[in-house]
């Protein structure tokens, strides 16, 4: 098990707290949690050893295609692959930006 945290500079925060998937084989949870921050502080905890540029980039990258919202993002990962993490945080997010 490993668990490291990023930052990258944000946008607004959304509406509400979210949660998107279940940790379990091949799965992946994502936790946004909305702070009046100018940051997305980011944290991991995965099972997969030595993932850390793995997830370095895939943030980097995420960065670059859409407007992160300020606050807190916690991903427990049980071994997603990229496909399964970018879909549970695309999920979680847009759940926090239509809750009623």
């Amino acid at each position: 098990m490993e668990r490291f945290e990023f930052s990258y500079p944000a946008a607004q925060p959304l509406a509400v707290h979210a949660q998107a998937g279940v940790v379990g084989s091949g799965d992946l949870e994502a936790l946004y949690e909305p702070h009046a921050t100018q940051a997305l502080k980011i944290s991991v905890t995965t099972s997969v050893d030595g993932s850390h540029s793995l997830w370095q980039h895939f943030f980097d990258r995420l960065s670059t295609l859409r407007e992160l919202p300020a606050g807190r993002l916690d991903i427990h990962d049980f071994g997603a692959t990229p496909g399964v993490a970018r879909l549970r945080i695309e999920q979680v997010f847009e759940e926090a930006e239509h809750a009623n």
